[in-house]
């Protein structure tokens, strides 16, 4: 087993604003079942994301907007199951939170009630704010989440780098200020200009993470089929990857389905 932290101690939202003040990175994962979960948590992982990109990587939708609740929670309960160290937060999925604060928090309380996590994670600014004071009031913990959302991706219209533009740039940082005033505990940023994540990461107190945010920001998020090279279809500049799997998956079912057809497997040893 690999550990990176000497510090086994649960991770909690406190301990994430400790480690922003002292300058530790945080390292985010994404994982959406026991085993993984348990594989990542034993290597030292600060936070797990129960990711929304369960619709793409566990469903194989091209968007993140099919998913359920319902799935999210199986995939939640799943993973807490499989963590010890690890802060679980979960996504709040498309359509469980906006536009109706009431719904929100009922969501939320589903996710916190139903799977044990930790905290939620939820897409947007000013325009959700109702709905995150409401679920924050209930005492459940949220992170934020700006730039691009991918849950908005048919409104943007593309998965480009978002706050590029001065307008658009300004109001990045009025909702991450306005987000960490209203008692979130941490921001992700995702795939906008390095200068400007590590300009809103120095004007935060709470964390920031960052994916395609380069590296000025407080910790790094992936999505674990990405870095594991399982999937191999999605490549963008921000993507480093840490293993193929995919290649080593395939010949080694290969060499088990040779191994059936010529009948070495199984071996004498290998029965009863």
């Amino acid at each position: 087993m690999s550990t990176y932290s000497e510090d086994q101690r649960k991770v909690t939202t406190r301990r994430l604003a400790e480690m922003k003040q002292r300058g530790e990175k945080i390292a985010m994962l994404t994982a959406y079942d026991f085993s993984m979960a348990k594989l990542i948590d034993e290597a030292g992982m600060d936070v797990i994301l129960v990711g929304d990109s369960a619709s793409n990587v566990m469903a194989g939708n091209i968007t993140t907007l099919p998913i359920t609740l319902d799935q999210m929670i199986y995939h939640a309960k799943s993973v807490v199951k499989g963590t010890q160290r690890a802060l679980v937060v979960v996504d709040l999925p498309f359509g469980s939170y906006q536009g109706n604060s009431k719904e929100a928090l009922a969501s939320a309380i589903r996710i916190m009630k139903e799977s044990h996590a930790e905290a939620v994670k939820m897409e947007g600014g000013n325009e959700i704010r109702e709905s995150i004071e409401r679920i924050l009031c209930a005492g459940i913990p949220v992170m934020g989440h700006l730039g691009l959302t991918p849950q908005s991706i048919n409104k943007f219209g593309s998965y480009n780098v978002r706050a590029k533009e001065e307008a658009e740039a300004k109001k990045l940082i009025e909702d991450a200020l306005m987000l960490e005033e209203i008692g979130c505990f941490a921001l992700v940023l995702e795939k906008i200009p390095a200068k400007l994540a590590a300009e809103v990461a120095s004007k935060l107190t709470i964390p920031v993470i960052g994916i395609g945010a380069g590296g000025g920001v407080d910790g790094q998020v992936l999505v674990m089929h990405d870095m594991l090279g399982i999937n191999k279809g999605f490549s963008p500049r921000f993507l480093r990857r840490y293993a193929d799997l995919s290649t080593i998956i395939n010949e080694a079912v290969g060499n088990y389905i040779s191994d059936v057809k010529t009948s070495d497997f199984p071996s004498e040893k290998e029965q009863y």
